[in-house]
Order: structure tokens, then C-alpha cells, then sequence
């Protein structure tokens, strides 16, 4: 059984940065893919940024040239950098991992990005 578990949240004035840490426990299968989801009110969930188990990367448009995804595989820890915050960034950011059948979920971390 995996747990993820999120840390890093908190509230922010527009421009400043946060650091989001996402640790997977238990391997009884490989994790192959790594990112992040965030909802705000009102609004649809969005994929933020997804990193594969070989470094490639993918980022929404909205975080692009702001937000940095990275990986440490041996501890099986997803990290998301954010900088030059802007208040629509305010959401509930939820981590993920994949395996083959089976995606797991972060309880989610609140960021608010004060206007």
C-alpha cells in the first residue's frame, strides 16, 4: 500500500515563492510518473506539472517560465517549486503518483497568494 503525503503550503504575497514536497511510502510496485493537479473554487481541477520516471517534464501553460518540477526516485518524493506568484495561483494543490494500475493521491496542501 502507498501513502502520499504533502507538505509545503501556506500563504504568500504575489511574487514570493513556495516549495511543495510530495513523499510516496511502500514499493510493493514501481512508480512511473510523478505531478500535480490544483483546484481553486469554483473552478475545474488543472494538471500543473508531471514529471516521468526518466526526468522528461510537462507544464501547464499558466505555470510555464514559473513553476519547476522535480524528482528524487530513490525516495520516491515529487517537488514543485513555485516562483513569482500571482494570486490565480491561490488552489488546493493535490500530488499524484501512477503505477500500473493504480493512481494515488496527496491529502492536497492549501497555497494562497494574498491580491
Amino acid at each position: 500500500q502507498r501513502q502520499l503525503v504533502e507538505s509545503g503550503g501556506g500563504l504568500v504575497q504575489p511574487g514570493g515563492s513556495l516549495r511543495l514536497s510530495c513523499a510516496a511510502s511502500g514499493s510493493s510496485f514501481s512508480i512511473t510518473t510523478m505531478g500535480w493537479y490544483r483546484q481553486a473554487p469554483g473552478l475545474q481541477r488543472e494538471l500543473v506539472a508531471v514529471i516521468a520516471g526518466g526526468g522528461s517534464t510537462y507544464y501547464g501553460d499558466s505555470v510555464k517560465g514559473r513553476f519547476t518540477i522535480s524528482r528524487d526516485n530513490g525516495k520516491d518524493t515529487v517537488y514543485l517549486q513555485m516562483n513569482s506568484l500571482k494570486p490565480e495561483d491561490t488552489a488546493v494543490y493535490y500530488c499524484y503518483a501512477d503505477e500500473v494500475l493504480a493512481r494515488h493521491w496527496g491529502q492536497g496542501t492549501q497555497v494562497t497568494v494574498s491580491s
